[in-house]
Protein backbone atom coordinates (compact mmCIF):
# COMPACT_ATOMS: atom_id res chain seq x y z
CA UNK A 1 0.00 0.00 0.00
CA UNK A 2 1.75 3.08 -1.21
CA UNK A 3 0.38 6.43 -0.46
CA UNK A 4 3.18 8.27 -1.93
CA UNK A 5 1.39 10.67 -4.38
CA UNK A 6 2.19 10.26 -8.26
CA UNK A 7 3.51 12.75 -10.37
CA UNK A 8 0.52 13.70 -11.87
CA UNK A 9 -0.84 14.10 -8.45
CA UNK A 10 2.22 16.17 -7.58
CA UNK A 11 1.46 18.46 -10.77
CA UNK A 12 -2.18 19.04 -9.92
CA UNK A 13 -1.57 19.44 -5.71
CA UNK A 14 1.16 22.25 -6.77
CA UNK A 15 -1.45 23.61 -9.17
CA UNK A 16 -4.71 23.64 -7.35
CA UNK A 17 -3.08 24.72 -4.75
CA UNK A 18 -0.96 27.65 -6.15
CA UNK A 19 -5.05 28.80 -7.48
CA UNK A 20 -6.83 28.39 -4.08
CA UNK A 21 -3.74 30.39 -2.89
CA UNK A 22 -3.43 33.25 -5.10
CA UNK A 23 -6.86 33.62 -6.80
CA UNK A 24 -10.11 32.52 -3.92
CA UNK A 25 -8.49 33.01 -0.91
CA UNK A 26 -7.86 36.78 -1.61
CA UNK A 27 -11.34 37.06 -3.00
CA UNK A 28 -13.25 34.75 -0.20
CA UNK A 29 -13.99 36.88 1.98
CA UNK A 30 -15.23 39.97 0.21
CA UNK A 31 -17.38 37.80 -1.19
CA UNK A 32 -19.03 36.44 1.19
CA UNK A 33 -19.53 39.72 2.87
CA UNK A 34 -20.97 41.18 -0.19
CA UNK A 35 -23.40 37.79 -0.20
CA UNK A 36 -24.69 38.03 3.03
CA UNK A 37 -25.09 41.76 2.14
CA UNK A 38 -27.65 41.40 0.06
CA UNK A 39 -31.43 40.88 0.49
CA UNK A 40 -31.59 38.11 -1.73
CA UNK A 41 -28.83 36.11 -1.09
CA UNK A 42 -29.50 32.83 -3.76
CA UNK A 43 -28.16 34.47 -6.84
CA UNK A 44 -24.50 34.10 -8.45
CA UNK A 45 -22.15 37.24 -7.96
CA UNK A 46 -19.77 37.85 -11.14
CA UNK A 47 -16.75 37.11 -9.18
CA UNK A 48 -17.78 33.18 -9.32
CA UNK A 49 -18.15 32.76 -13.06
CA UNK A 50 -14.60 34.69 -13.25
CA UNK A 51 -12.94 32.53 -10.62
CA UNK A 52 -14.71 29.70 -12.94
CA UNK A 53 -13.53 30.43 -16.15
CA UNK A 54 -9.89 30.71 -14.42
CA UNK A 55 -10.06 27.50 -13.16
CA UNK A 56 -11.23 26.19 -16.30
CA UNK A 57 -8.60 28.09 -18.93
CA UNK A 58 -5.85 26.30 -15.93
CA UNK A 59 -7.15 23.08 -16.67
CA UNK A 60 -8.55 22.38 -12.92
CA UNK A 61 -11.89 21.34 -13.88
CA UNK A 62 -13.96 18.20 -13.23
CA UNK A 63 -10.70 16.84 -11.34
CA UNK A 64 -13.14 14.04 -9.72
CA UNK A 65 -13.94 11.97 -13.22
CA UNK A 66 -11.59 9.14 -12.89
CA UNK A 67 -11.25 8.96 -16.99
CA UNK A 68 -9.59 11.23 -19.35
CA UNK A 69 -13.16 11.08 -21.42
CA UNK A 70 -14.72 13.10 -18.74
CA UNK A 71 -12.01 14.83 -16.43
CA UNK A 72 -8.53 14.75 -16.08
CA UNK A 73 -7.80 10.80 -15.52
CA UNK A 74 -7.09 11.09 -11.49
CA UNK A 75 -7.41 7.81 -9.72
CA UNK A 76 -9.72 8.14 -6.13
CA UNK A 77 -6.61 7.87 -4.32
CA UNK A 78 -4.93 10.97 -6.68
CA UNK A 79 -7.84 12.85 -6.77
CA UNK A 80 -7.99 12.80 -2.27
CA UNK A 81 -5.51 15.12 -1.96
CA UNK A 82 -7.02 17.77 -3.91
CA UNK A 83 -10.80 17.36 -2.76
CA UNK A 84 -8.61 18.07 1.10
CA UNK A 85 -7.09 21.36 -0.76
CA UNK A 86 -10.90 22.63 -1.66
CA UNK A 87 -12.15 21.72 1.41
CA UNK A 88 -10.27 24.62 2.89
CA UNK A 89 -12.27 27.10 1.13
CA UNK A 90 -16.44 27.12 0.85
CA UNK A 91 -16.45 28.05 -2.72
CA UNK A 92 -13.61 26.50 -4.08
CA UNK A 93 -15.22 23.26 -4.48
CA UNK A 94 -17.15 25.53 -7.28
CA UNK A 95 -14.99 27.34 -8.77
CA UNK A 96 -13.43 23.90 -9.73
CA UNK A 97 -17.06 22.23 -11.02
CA UNK A 98 -16.34 19.68 -7.70
CA UNK A 99 -19.00 20.53 -5.99
CA UNK A 100 -21.50 18.43 -4.50
CA UNK A 101 -24.58 17.30 -5.82
CA UNK A 102 -23.27 18.01 -9.26
CA UNK A 103 -20.25 15.25 -8.53
CA UNK A 104 -22.30 12.47 -7.50
CA UNK A 105 -25.22 13.28 -10.18
CA UNK A 106 -22.63 13.98 -12.97
CA UNK A 107 -20.71 10.26 -11.82
CA UNK A 108 -24.83 8.65 -11.83
CA UNK A 109 -25.13 10.41 -15.57
CA UNK A 110 -21.73 8.88 -16.47
CA UNK A 111 -22.28 5.18 -15.61
CA UNK A 112 -25.89 4.78 -15.57
CA UNK A 113 -27.25 7.09 -17.66
CA UNK A 114 -28.46 7.02 -21.49
CA UNK A 115 -26.82 9.03 -24.58
CA UNK A 116 -30.30 10.87 -24.50
CA UNK A 117 -29.62 11.79 -20.62
CA UNK A 118 -26.24 12.44 -20.86
CA UNK A 119 -26.47 14.89 -23.83
CA UNK A 120 -28.87 16.66 -22.14
CA UNK A 121 -27.82 16.87 -18.88
CA UNK A 122 -24.44 15.36 -18.38
CA UNK A 123 -22.50 17.72 -20.87
CA UNK A 124 -24.23 20.92 -19.52
CA UNK A 125 -23.29 19.78 -16.11
CA UNK A 126 -19.78 18.76 -16.76
CA UNK A 127 -19.30 22.61 -18.54
CA UNK A 128 -20.20 24.43 -15.30
CA UNK A 129 -23.54 25.97 -17.37
CA UNK A 130 -26.11 24.46 -14.32
CA UNK A 131 -26.27 22.87 -11.21
CA UNK A 132 -28.30 19.63 -10.05
CA UNK A 133 -29.89 18.49 -7.00
CA UNK A 134 -30.29 14.65 -5.77
CA UNK A 135 -34.04 14.12 -3.88
CA UNK A 136 -33.93 11.19 -2.05
CA UNK A 137 -34.65 12.25 1.90
CA UNK A 138 -37.87 12.23 3.06
CA UNK A 139 -39.83 13.89 5.60
CA UNK A 140 -42.08 11.48 6.83
CA UNK A 141 -39.74 8.18 7.12
CA UNK A 142 -36.40 7.33 8.40
CA UNK A 143 -34.51 7.83 5.31
CA UNK A 144 -31.15 6.26 6.22
CA UNK A 145 -32.34 3.34 4.77
CA UNK A 146 -33.19 4.02 1.58
CA UNK A 147 -35.78 1.35 0.98
CA UNK A 148 -38.11 3.52 3.02
CA UNK A 149 -38.76 5.89 0.59
CA UNK A 150 -42.67 6.65 0.11
CA UNK A 151 -42.42 9.27 -2.66
CA UNK A 152 -43.66 7.27 -6.11
CA UNK A 153 -42.62 7.75 -9.12
CA UNK A 154 -45.18 5.41 -11.42
CA UNK A 155 -44.86 4.56 -14.85
CA UNK A 156 -48.12 5.46 -17.04
CA UNK A 157 -47.88 4.85 -20.56
CA UNK A 158 -44.96 6.84 -22.16
CA UNK A 159 -44.92 8.79 -18.78
CA UNK A 160 -43.54 8.46 -15.59
CA UNK A 161 -45.79 10.21 -12.48
CA UNK A 162 -43.49 11.50 -9.51
CA UNK A 163 -45.70 12.08 -6.36
CA UNK A 164 -44.53 13.18 -3.19
CA UNK A 165 -42.44 15.04 -0.63
CA UNK A 166 -38.75 15.36 -0.25
CA UNK A 167 -36.43 17.42 2.22
CA UNK A 168 -32.86 18.34 2.42
CA UNK A 169 -32.26 17.98 -1.45
CA UNK A 170 -28.55 20.29 -1.47
CA UNK A 171 -28.04 22.53 -4.15
CA UNK A 172 -31.74 23.14 -5.25
CA UNK A 173 -31.61 26.98 -4.03
CA UNK A 174 -29.20 27.66 -6.72
CA UNK A 175 -30.33 29.78 -9.14
CA UNK A 176 -28.78 27.54 -11.82
CA UNK A 177 -30.24 24.43 -10.49
CA UNK A 178 -32.20 23.34 -13.71
CA UNK A 179 -32.37 19.15 -13.14
CA UNK A 180 -32.52 17.17 -10.41
CA UNK A 181 -32.28 13.37 -9.35
CA UNK A 182 -35.92 11.66 -7.79
CA UNK A 183 -35.51 8.47 -5.98
CA UNK A 184 -39.45 7.18 -5.84
CA UNK A 185 -41.27 3.63 -5.06
CA UNK A 186 -42.25 2.02 -8.38
CA UNK A 187 -43.52 -1.02 -7.43
CA UNK A 188 -43.90 -2.22 -4.04
CA UNK A 189 -44.83 -5.91 -4.80
CA UNK A 190 -40.78 -6.40 -5.84
CA UNK A 191 -37.67 -7.38 -4.01
CA UNK A 192 -37.31 -4.69 -0.99
CA UNK A 193 -34.16 -3.70 -3.24
CA UNK A 194 -35.69 -3.22 -6.50
CA UNK A 195 -38.80 -1.51 -5.53
CA UNK A 196 -37.14 1.76 -6.39
CA UNK A 197 -36.27 4.04 -9.65
CA UNK A 198 -34.28 7.32 -10.36
CA UNK A 199 -35.83 9.49 -12.37
CA UNK A 200 -34.35 12.90 -13.77
CA UNK A 201 -36.78 15.89 -13.63
CA UNK A 202 -36.55 19.55 -15.00
CA UNK A 203 -36.80 22.01 -12.08
CA UNK A 204 -39.14 24.31 -14.26
CA UNK A 205 -42.04 20.68 -14.47
CA UNK A 206 -45.17 21.63 -13.51
CA UNK A 207 -45.85 20.16 -10.48
CA UNK A 208 -42.30 20.78 -9.01
CA UNK A 209 -42.33 22.91 -5.82
CA UNK A 210 -39.65 24.46 -3.66
CA UNK A 211 -41.75 24.49 -0.09
CA UNK A 212 -38.92 26.00 1.60
CA UNK A 213 -34.97 26.49 2.23
CA UNK A 214 -34.03 24.94 5.81
CA UNK A 215 -31.07 26.32 7.83
CA UNK A 216 -28.29 24.43 9.06
CA UNK A 217 -27.88 26.28 12.49
CA UNK A 218 -29.31 29.51 11.42
CA UNK A 219 -27.16 29.16 7.89
CA UNK A 220 -28.79 28.64 4.82
CA UNK A 221 -25.48 27.92 2.93
CA UNK A 222 -26.48 30.29 0.09
CA UNK A 223 -26.58 30.30 -2.95
CA UNK A 224 -26.70 26.37 -2.88
CA UNK A 225 -29.16 25.67 -0.05
CA UNK A 226 -30.90 22.52 1.33
CA UNK A 227 -34.69 22.64 0.34
CA UNK A 228 -38.23 20.59 0.89
CA UNK A 229 -39.82 20.23 -2.18
CA UNK A 230 -43.07 18.81 -2.85
CA UNK A 231 -44.22 16.77 -6.28
CA UNK A 232 -47.82 16.87 -7.26
CA UNK A 233 -48.38 14.57 -10.70
CA UNK A 234 -45.17 16.03 -11.76
CA UNK A 235 -44.82 13.78 -15.53
CA UNK A 236 -41.89 13.49 -16.94
CA UNK A 237 -41.02 11.02 -20.38
CA UNK A 238 -40.20 7.59 -19.23
CA UNK A 239 -36.76 7.98 -21.09
CA UNK A 240 -35.93 10.18 -17.93
CA UNK A 241 -35.78 7.11 -15.99
CA UNK A 242 -32.52 5.86 -15.18
CA UNK A 243 -30.79 3.12 -15.92
CA UNK A 244 -34.87 1.21 -15.79
CA UNK A 245 -37.45 0.56 -13.36
CA UNK A 246 -36.10 -0.71 -10.14
CA UNK A 247 -32.89 0.14 -9.88
CA UNK A 248 -32.40 3.01 -7.44
CA UNK A 249 -31.53 1.30 -4.63
CA UNK A 250 -28.14 -0.28 -6.44
CA UNK A 251 -27.93 3.47 -8.09
CA UNK A 252 -27.66 4.86 -4.83
CA UNK A 253 -25.36 2.72 -3.20
CA UNK A 254 -23.06 3.29 -6.10
CA UNK A 255 -23.15 6.69 -5.85
CA UNK A 256 -21.97 6.86 -2.45
CA UNK A 257 -18.84 5.53 -2.72
CA UNK A 258 -16.61 7.88 -4.37
CA UNK A 259 -18.62 10.61 -3.27
CA UNK A 260 -17.83 9.35 0.13
CA UNK A 261 -13.90 10.23 -0.54
CA UNK A 262 -14.95 13.34 -1.78
CA UNK A 263 -16.75 14.68 1.45
CA UNK A 264 -14.18 13.03 3.92
CA UNK A 265 -10.86 14.63 2.34
CA UNK A 266 -12.97 17.94 2.36
CA UNK A 267 -13.45 17.68 6.02
CA UNK A 268 -9.83 16.98 6.16
CA UNK A 269 -9.32 20.31 4.38
CA UNK A 270 -11.75 21.80 6.79
CA UNK A 271 -9.99 20.15 9.94
CA UNK A 272 -6.41 21.39 8.76
CA UNK A 273 -8.10 25.13 8.07
CA UNK A 274 -9.52 25.04 12.03
CA UNK A 275 -6.28 23.52 13.28
CA UNK A 276 -4.22 26.56 11.21
CA UNK A 277 -6.98 29.13 12.67
CA UNK A 278 -6.73 27.94 16.43
CA UNK A 279 -2.82 28.07 16.32
CA UNK A 280 -2.71 31.61 14.67
CA UNK A 281 -4.95 33.03 17.18
CA UNK A 282 -3.41 31.16 20.00
CA UNK A 283 0.29 32.55 19.16
CA UNK A 284 -1.10 35.82 19.41
CA UNK A 285 -4.09 36.49 21.81
CA UNK A 286 -2.91 36.71 25.26
CA UNK A 287 -4.80 36.63 28.14
CA UNK A 288 -3.42 36.37 32.38
CA UNK A 289 -0.36 37.93 30.53
CA UNK A 290 0.42 34.92 28.59
CA UNK A 291 -0.41 33.76 24.92
CA UNK A 292 -3.40 31.23 24.88
CA UNK A 293 -1.38 28.83 23.36
CA UNK A 294 0.66 28.96 26.89
CA UNK A 295 -2.99 28.60 28.96
CA UNK A 296 -4.19 25.16 30.17
CA UNK A 297 -4.30 22.47 28.27
CA UNK A 298 -4.56 24.59 24.99
CA UNK A 299 -1.06 22.74 23.57
CA UNK A 300 -2.32 19.59 24.49
CA UNK A 301 -5.98 20.27 22.10
CA UNK A 302 -3.06 21.63 19.29
CA UNK A 303 -0.79 18.78 19.53
CA UNK A 304 -4.14 16.05 19.61
CA UNK A 305 -6.06 17.62 16.68
CA UNK A 306 -2.82 17.14 14.60
CA UNK A 307 -2.39 13.51 15.34
CA UNK A 308 -6.17 13.47 14.81
CA UNK A 309 -6.18 14.51 11.34
CA UNK A 310 -3.37 12.51 10.50
CA UNK A 311 -5.12 9.43 11.50
CA UNK A 312 -8.17 10.28 9.38
CA UNK A 313 -6.57 11.42 6.24
CA UNK A 314 -4.68 7.85 6.76
CA UNK A 315 -7.51 6.21 6.78
CA UNK A 316 -9.11 8.23 4.05
CA UNK A 317 -6.38 7.49 1.56
CA UNK A 318 -6.81 3.90 1.98
CA UNK A 319 -10.46 3.74 1.53
CA UNK A 320 -9.36 5.68 -1.86
CA UNK A 321 -6.78 3.19 -2.58
CA UNK A 322 -9.20 0.24 -1.86
CA UNK A 323 -11.70 1.89 -4.05
CA UNK A 324 -9.21 2.45 -6.71
CA UNK A 325 -7.96 -1.57 -6.40
CA UNK A 326 -11.41 -3.95 -5.16
CA UNK A 327 -14.04 -1.23 -6.26
CA UNK A 328 -16.20 0.60 -3.39
CA UNK A 329 -17.89 -3.00 -3.10
CA UNK A 330 -14.83 -4.48 -1.72
CA UNK A 331 -14.15 -1.84 0.50
CA UNK A 332 -17.65 -0.97 2.48
CA UNK A 333 -16.07 -1.41 6.00
CA UNK A 334 -13.26 1.28 5.52
CA UNK A 335 -15.72 3.31 3.74
CA UNK A 336 -18.24 3.47 6.38
CA UNK A 337 -15.23 4.25 8.95
CA UNK A 338 -14.40 7.14 7.07
CA UNK A 339 -18.02 8.41 7.26
CA UNK A 340 -17.85 8.04 10.94
CA UNK A 341 -14.43 9.11 11.58
CA UNK A 342 -13.79 12.39 9.43
CA UNK A 343 -16.67 14.63 10.58
CA UNK A 344 -16.28 13.68 13.93
CA UNK A 345 -12.68 14.49 13.82
CA UNK A 346 -13.06 17.95 12.18
CA UNK A 347 -16.56 19.12 14.26
CA UNK A 348 -13.97 18.20 17.83
CA UNK A 349 -11.38 20.50 15.92
CA UNK A 350 -13.66 23.10 14.64
CA UNK A 351 -15.00 23.14 18.07
CA UNK A 352 -11.93 23.61 19.83
CA UNK A 353 -10.77 26.62 17.23
CA UNK A 354 -13.87 28.43 18.57
CA UNK A 355 -13.50 28.13 22.23
CA UNK A 356 -10.04 29.44 21.58
CA UNK A 357 -11.37 32.03 19.24
CA UNK A 358 -13.84 33.23 22.36
CA UNK A 359 -16.65 34.93 21.13
CA UNK A 360 -15.39 35.57 17.89
CA UNK A 361 -15.34 31.86 16.69
CA UNK A 362 -19.49 31.81 17.49
CA UNK A 363 -19.49 34.81 15.26
CA UNK A 364 -19.02 34.69 11.45
CA UNK A 365 -15.92 37.31 11.33
CA UNK A 366 -14.40 33.87 11.40
CA UNK A 367 -15.52 31.16 9.07
CA UNK A 368 -15.87 28.28 11.88
CA UNK A 369 -19.40 28.50 12.53
CA UNK A 370 -19.92 28.01 8.88
CA UNK A 371 -17.42 24.76 8.76
CA UNK A 372 -19.08 23.36 12.22
CA UNK A 373 -22.13 23.01 10.60
CA UNK A 374 -21.10 21.48 7.44
CA UNK A 375 -18.72 19.14 9.60
CA UNK A 376 -22.25 18.31 11.76
CA UNK A 377 -24.58 17.78 8.60
CA UNK A 378 -22.29 15.26 6.99
CA UNK A 379 -22.84 13.08 10.47
CA UNK A 380 -26.56 12.92 8.58
CA UNK A 381 -25.74 13.72 4.95
CA UNK A 382 -24.31 10.68 3.69
CA UNK A 383 -25.93 8.15 6.35
CA UNK A 384 -26.25 8.52 10.03
CA UNK A 385 -23.10 7.30 12.30
CA UNK A 386 -25.15 4.70 13.92
CA UNK A 387 -25.54 3.01 10.40
CA UNK A 388 -22.31 3.25 9.00
CA UNK A 389 -21.06 1.63 12.60
CA UNK A 390 -23.84 -1.08 12.28
CA UNK A 391 -22.01 -1.58 8.91
CA UNK A 392 -18.63 -2.12 10.07
CA UNK A 393 -19.56 -4.29 12.79
CA UNK A 394 -21.90 -6.82 10.73
CA UNK A 395 -18.83 -6.96 8.31
CA UNK A 396 -16.47 -7.73 11.33
CA UNK A 397 -18.35 -10.02 12.37
CA UNK A 398 -18.56 -12.17 9.58
CA UNK A 399 -14.64 -13.15 10.67
CA UNK A 400 -16.24 -15.06 13.54
CA UNK A 401 -19.06 -16.53 12.15
CA UNK A 402 -18.29 -19.98 13.24
CA UNK A 403 -18.45 -18.72 17.00
CA UNK A 404 -22.16 -17.19 16.27
CA UNK A 405 -24.95 -19.33 18.08
CA UNK A 406 -28.61 -19.17 16.00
Amino acid sequence: MDFQHSAQAQDYIQRLGAFIRDEIEPVEEDYLRELHSLENKWVVLPIIDELKAKAKAAGLWNLFFPNEEHGVGLSNLEYAPLAELTGRSFIAPEVFNCNAPDTGNMEVLEKYGTAEQQEQWLKPLMAGEIRSAFCMTEPGVASSDATNMEATATIEGDEVVLNGRKWWSTGIGHPNCKVGIFMGLTNPEAPRHQQHSMVLFPMDAEGVTIERMLPVFGHYDEPYGHGEISFDNVRVPITNMIAGPGRGFEIAQGRLGPGRIHHCMRLIGMAEKALELMCIRASQRTAFRKPLVNLGGNRDIIANARMNIEQARLLVLKAAWMIDKVGAAGAMSEISQIKVIAPNMAQQIIDAAMQIHGGGGLSDDFPLTGMFAAARALRLADGPDEVHRGLIAKIELLKYKKYMQD
